[in-house]
Order: C-alpha cells, then structure tokens, then sequence
C-alpha cells in the first residue's frame, strides 16, 4: 500500500438492530431501531472514532432504520458538518450497484461510510478483498455480519477503478454485542 495519504477508505456498516416487522402499519424501510439498536449506535461512533475513522462522506439508505443509526453513531463521532447523502437505491441495492455508487464518488473523498444492509454490506467487503486482506476479516465478511458491524476496505486506486479483489479488507468490527 502507498503513503496513508493516497489511501482510500469504504467503510461498510450494516445498520444496528432494528425492531421486527409487525403489523400492516409499517413496511419494511420504516423499522425503527429497538432500544438495543439505539444503544449500538452509540458504540457505533465511539468505535469509528477508536479506529480513527471519520467520514468525509456518508452514503446511507432511506430506510429508516439506517437513518436513525447515522444519526446516533454521529452523536458518538462529536462531528458536525459531513456531507450525507440520503439514497434510496441503497435500501435495494447489491454489490454491483453499491459498487457503481462508490465508483462515481470524488477522488476528494478518502473515507466514505456506507450505512446500508445485509447481506451487501459484508458481500461488498468479500468482493473487494484482494491481496494483503485480513484472512479473519475476510472470513467474517464471507459468513456475513451481524447489526452493528463495519468493514474497512483500503485501496490504494482511484475510486472508479474499485472492483473484485482491488482493496484490501483490513478489519471488521462488531462494534456492540
């Protein structure tokens, strides 16, 4: 990997938990976090910050549930004024379009944290692990990831050339269980 200066981060978060679906009052994307997702919100942010991870940039699906664990892990961060962009082709989106989304971000951006869903948070970060990953973070990733974790991708590249095996997947953290 070059200097840490022309290093890029997509940090893949999958939302904290949310409540069941219950009732015809509410679709899917309108879930609200449950008390324990609110909680691992919070150990969301302070684990960013523990790992030196703030984002220039957030890419969080619509649903509602994503939403509210953005807000709350940014409580924990201590940060104002980061770009967020609400996107509701996230809510559906896989890894080919998560990645056609990254690959038309900025190159300004180095860290961009992607607050998104299962199973395409941790499918995206097995997809991009390429040489140098971490075989227990890529282990993890592969089996899928639990609310309230995030993947850390490196690259060295610019973000549009970010395809399979082109990043090195450094960690995952479960950031509350």
């Amino acid at each position: 990997m070059p200097a840490s200066s022309d290093v890029r981060r997509l940090v893949l978060l999958r939302h904290a938990k949310a409540e069941q679906l219950g009732g015809a009052d509410r679709s899917d994307a309108q879930r609200p976090l449950a008390l324990v997702g609110r909680r691992q919100s919070g150990q969301v942010g302070l684990a960013l910050v523990a790992a030196g991870l703030r984002p220039d940039l957030v890419l969080c699906s619509s649903s509602l549930r994503t939403r509210q664990t953005w807000e709350l892990s940014r409580g924990a961060l201590g940060v104002d004024g980061i770009e967020v962009r609400v996107d509701e082709s996230i809510y559906v989106a896989g890894v080919d379009d998560l990645l056609e989304i990254v690959r038309e971000l900025d190159e300004g951006v180095r860290t961009v944290l992607v607050v998104g869903h299962e199973p395409t948070m941790s499918r995206t970060a097995a997809t991009l692990a390429g040489d140098g990953s971490d075989a227990a973070a890529v282990a993890r990733a592969r089996a899928g990831v639990p609310t309230a974790t995030f993947s850390v991708v490196e690259t060295a590249g610019p973000w549009r050339t970010l395809g399979p095996q082109s990043g090195r997947l450094t960690r995952v953290v479960a950031a509350a269980h």
